[in-house]
């Protein structure tokens, strides 16, 4: 057994031996005094735990945007979307399949959590707004990426999982690194095409409007290659950097969208954009259906 170091010098016990000590110390549990302590102790750990749950339990019941009472500017007019897959698939009832493909707006970097994603706000939106349709939207945001790294894994992250309708937001990085223009519009039309072939109805959605993507000179030029592109195929346009425009115009600082890096949406940006997108894939999806569904 190891001895038991000496005292210091100055008088001070060890740390190790004061430890020992208060251990060897403690009121053994089987007087009145140490029962009482104990029953006390455990009764406020009951509370305590009772009170989280409860905590818990609210969290969950209440809505999830972080904002009391959240207000979203209206929308401008907006081209209509046409989506005949996604819209066959929900009039025969087979699961509406949506992927967001993406970086990391897609995926909702400065989102308090993955419920306020524009991705999971928006199976909230069509869930309440087609409460009768089975729709799962899938995230297949990775912050950093642009067109040639979503290029490369849209046959394994998207065309894989069948979905009839991919919602592609692309843009902003590649317009802060600089990409080439010509480049960039050959990838998104080369990424276009296969979905399309796929029988994927397609969405491009272009930059938001942030410090960060406004200080990068090519993101005009790389937004007007992606309208370039849905002409070009016949794709969707989802224009982020034509709604935000319109609500500052309208008198809604771009900063209350934005988050504190100068670059991402904040909760309310994400919610507000989302909302607008899923009353266009509503409409869209009330609009005759044109085509029968593949699945």
């Amino acid at each position: 057994m190891a001895s038991t170091p000496p005292p210091r010098a100055n008088g001070a016990v060890p740390k190790v031996q004061r430890i020992k000590e208060r251990r060897e110390t403690d009121p053994v549990l089987d007087s009145q005094r140490a029962f009482q302590h104990q029953t006390s102790m455990r009764e406020r750990r009951s509370l305590g735990t009772i009170t989280r749950l409860l905590c818990t339990a609210a969290a969950l019941l209440a809505p999830v945007t972080g904002y009391a009472n959240p207000t979203c500017p209206a929308d401008p007019a907006m081209d209509k979307l046409n989506l005949p897959h996604f819209h066959a698939a929900l009039a025969n009832r087979s699961q509406g399949v949506i992927v967001a493909l993406g970086s990391s707006s897609t995926a909702g970097a400065m989102a308090a959590d993955s419920a306020h994603t524009y991705p999971a706000i928006l199976q909230r939106e069509l869930s309440n707004a087609l409460p009768n349709a089975h729709i799962a939207v899938i995230n297949r945001g990775i912050g950093g990426q642009d067109a040639p790294e979503e290029l490369a894994r849209l046959g394994t992250d998207v065309i894989a999982l069948h979905p009839q309708l991919v919602i592609w937001q692309v843009g902003a990085n590649g317009a802060m690194r600089h990409a080439d223009p010509g480049t960039f519009h050959h990838m998104v039309e080369e990424g276009v095409k296969r979905l399309l072939k796929a029988n994927i109805d397609v969405v491009l959605m272009d930059n938001q409007r942030s410090p960060r993507v406004l200080a990068a000179a090519d993101h005009i030029i790389l937004e007007e290659a992606l309208a370039h592109v849905a002409r070009e195929t016949g794709a969707n346009l989802f224009s982020r950097s034509h709604l935000m425009d319109f609500w500052s115009d309208q008198g809604a600082k771009p900063s209350q969208f934005i988050a504190s890096d100068g670059l991402h949406q904040n909760d309310l940006g994400y919610l507000c954009v989302t909302q607008s997108l899923g009353r266009l894939i509503v409409s869209a999806v009330n609009a005759p259906v044109t085509v029968s569904a593949s699945r």
